[in-house]
Order: structure tokens, then C-alpha cells, then sequence
């Protein structure tokens, strides 16, 4: 494998696939038994990966993405050896410490200060070493005197937490999480996710598993979106998950057939929605202190005028603002006896230049129950260095 490695690529990976046999029966059990022996392929198979290319480069931070079952944990297995590709080329050339299953090693009966000599001495830590660094770990890990408790008492969060403790009582070359930051307290994460900032800007390599664009976004410099087993999108971190949160909204989106079904159904639906003129599927993109204008029609099964609610979210999913109509104390306009329009507008978009989705909701004239949804992607561009996400009317005054 050394024709793959130019000097500076730590991971390599050339037409990697990864099959299963499948086998529900006796006499599919014994195929696939024969198979094994002889060398062969098996009868049925279920291919979790096939044809996965991809190069990590030393300082490098790459994030897969992609929903449950997608091949994301069986390809971080691949990459840590943990498992053998069924056809292609791996290469790996530093040393990996990976986060797959945090705890999965430790001792029920021994405590966990005792769990922790045994964890750095299967990293290839010495005693001495391991005492060195003890401080540090135990101060990361922060669980008290449950230190000196068995692991079989401790809950599934202190597990968590003493685990990735002990993960960065060394410093790999190449370091695989899987959905670590997931699990543990907010106050945890955010110590975790520190820590991994440290280690990138220390030239650290970092593959990372995560459900949240939010997290991606910010430790990855590169994103691989997993589909089906393969490799639906590779490169930029921001352009591929920004490609697969427009992917999972039309997905989860209401479809034409939803609104018709809630017509002929009786409730209520949003017909449509407009940004700026420009069908909400097209979404838009506007800069800082533009007008916004959030137009649509409602079919409404009583003819009573419903309410809508307009709303702003996040690409991670986090709310931002939202209103409804009731709220203002604002009509939908008639066009018939059974659709309304309206037009909600922003003078000047104080958002902060990045990457948000609007929402727009049919509800009850009541707003008590909500029936419909569409959405927008919304750009917004700009110089900004403000943090958060919108800009708020301030200043500062001489005291």
C-alpha cells in the first residue's frame, strides 16, 4: 500500500466495500458456512459499503453524515480495523486511537480509577505514564469519589464521560469518534468538543460521526454524506451538509399529494409559499439588511379565516423566531370561499450571514392546532464578525 501514501495522506481508501451474508434458514446458514470455507462469496449478501473513496490528509477533519443504517459506523470500524473490508484498499499510516464504543473496555467489577490503569495499558501506556497523566484524566472525567467505585454502578453518562477522559490522556495521529457528542450533560459536550478544537489546532487528524450539522460544521473542514452505503457527496463540509439538510427537508417535507389529501380531508393547508416573489422550493438569497417578504395561500375547510405562522430556524434545527398572525392581530386576505392569502415582511433582515431555513404553518383560527408546513432555505450574505445569529439594535455608552 505504499504507492498510496504520498508523505502527508493518513488515510486512504480505494473501492472499500463491506458485505454481509445473509442467512435466515438452516440451509442458508450452511451455504453460507461452505462459503466461508472455500473461499468464496456468499450466496446472499447484504452490502453495507461498496465502492467508498476517500483521503484524509494529515491535519485534516472529516465529518460523515447520513441517517441511521446509512454505513457511517461500519466504515469508522473499517478505518480503526476494527473490522475487514470485504473488497478494495485501505491504507492507514499513524497511529489511531477511536472512539467507537467509549467504555466498551472497561471491567465491571474493577473501579474506575482501576479501569483507567487498564485502558492506558491497552493504549500502550506504562504505569508510570498512566500516574503522570492521572490528574488530568480524572479532573476531565469530573465524577468525584465514584473514581473509586466499581463501573457496574455507574451510570451510562459517567461511563461516557470517564471513557473520553481516558481518550485524551494520549494524543494519535488520527482520531475516530462516533457520535460522541451525542451523549453526556451540555456542560460535557462542550468540553469535549474543546478539547477536540485543541487537538485540531495542535495539527491533529479528526474523523467524526455526528447527527449535528451544527457540530460538523464546526470541527470539519471536509464532510462525506454516507446514502444506502455509498458515497452520495464528498468535499466541503459546509456545501455537503448543506446538501444533505435540503435533502432530509425534502424528505420530511409535505408533498403535493399531502396538501390535496388535507383538502379533500378538511383541514387546513398551506397551498403555497413564496420568498420574494420566488416559489419557497427555489429558497433564496439575500444580505444583510434586505427586505424579506413570506407570501402564501391557505386553504381553509370552513371558510373561516386561519391563522399562519411564519418562523426562522437554524440549518442544526435550533428555533430563532417565529410569529404567527393571531399574534398581530393580522386577517388572511379572501380570494374564494375557501382559500386565504397573506404576505408577512421584514423591513431589513437582521440575521447574520449564514445559512437558515423559514417555516411557514397553517393552524386552526384559534392557532391552537397545527395541520400543514413548507419551507424556505435562506441565505444570508455578508461581513460580519458578530456572533450568534441575528444583530441586535445596540450601543455603547461613556460611563
Amino acid at each position: 500500500m505504499s504507492a498510496m501514501n504520498d508523505g502527508q495522506v493518513l488515510i486512504a481508501l480505494r473501492d472499500v466495500g463491506k458485505a454481509y451474508p445473509i442467512a435466515n434458514t438452516p440451509a442458508s446458514r450452511v451455504k453460507t458456512l461452505a462459503a466461508l470455507l472455500m473461499r468464496r462469496g456468499f450466496p446472499e449478501s447484504f452490502h453495507a459499503l461498496s465502492g467508498i473513496n476517500l483521503q484524509v490528509r494529515r491535519g485534516e477533519s472529516l465529518g460523515l453524515i447520513g441517517v441511521n443504517g446509512a454505513g457511517k459506523s461500519t466504515l469508522l470500524k473499517i478505518i480503526a480495523g476494527v473490522v475487514r473490508p470485504s473488497s478494495g484498499q485501505i491504507g492507514i499510516y499513524g497511529r489511531i486511537s477511536a472512539l467507537l464504543e467509549l467504555g466498551a473496555g472497561f471491567h465491571p467489577d474493577y473501579t474506575g480509577r482501576q479501569n483507567v490503569f487498564l485502558a492506558t495499558a491497552l493504549m500502550g501506556l506504562s504505569e508510570s505514564e498512566t500516574r503522570g497523566r492521572l490528574d488530568d484524566i480524572l479532573a476531565f472525567a469530573d465524577i468525584g469519589e465514584h473514581i473509586d467505585q466499581p463501573i457496574k454502578h455507574y451510570s451510562s453518562g459517567m461511563v461516557v464521560r470517564l471513557g473520553f477522559a481516558v481518550a485524551t490522556s494520549v494524543r494519535p495521529d488520527i482520531l475516530i469518534t462516533d457520535e460522541v457528542l451525542a451523549v453526556g450533560d451540555e456542560s460535557f459536550q462542550r468540553k469535549c468538543i474543546a478539547w477536540m478544537g485543541n487537538y485540531l489546532s495542535e495539527g491533529g487528524t479528526l474523523l467524526l460521526c455526528a447527527h449535528s450539522m451544527f457540530h460538523i460544521q464546526k470541527l470539519c473542514q471536509k464532510a462525506a454524506w454516507i446514502h444506502d452505503g455509498k458515497m452520495q457527496a464528498y468535499g466541503d463540509a459546509h456545501r455537503v451538509t448543506r446538501e444533505y439538510l435540503a435533502w432530509h427537508d425534502s424528505r420530511n417535507a409535505p408533498k403535493a399529494q399531502d396538501h390535496a389529501r388535507a383538502v379533500k380531508g378538511g383541514t387546513y393547508a398551506l397551498l403555497s409559499m413564496s420568498v420574494n416573489g420566488r416559489p419557497s422550493q427555489e429558497g433564496v438569497t439575500l444580505s444583510m439588511g434586505d427586505c424579506l417578504r413570506v407570501g402564501g395561500r391557505v386553504f381553509s375547510p370552513d371558510g373561516r379565516t386561519p391563522t399562519v405562522i411564519v418562523g426562522f430556524v437554524r440549518k442544526d434545527g435550533m428555533p430563532i423566531y417565529g410569529v404567527s398572525s393571531e399574534m398581530d392581530g393580522y386577517r388572511l386576505y379572501p380570494v374564494s370561499d375557501s382559500e386565504f392569502q397573506f404576505e408577512f415582511e421584514l423591513p431589513e433582515i437582521t440575521l447574520l450571514p449564514g445559512e437558515y431555513t423559514i417555516k411557514g404553518h397553517a393552524l386552526d383560527p384559534e392557532g391552537y392546532r397545527l395541520f400543514d408546513e413548507l419551507t424556505a432555505d435562506l441565505i444570508v450574505t455578508g461581513e460580519s464578525r458578530e456572533l450568534g445569529v441575528c444583530r441586535l439594535p445596540h450601543r455603547w455608552n461613556v460611563v
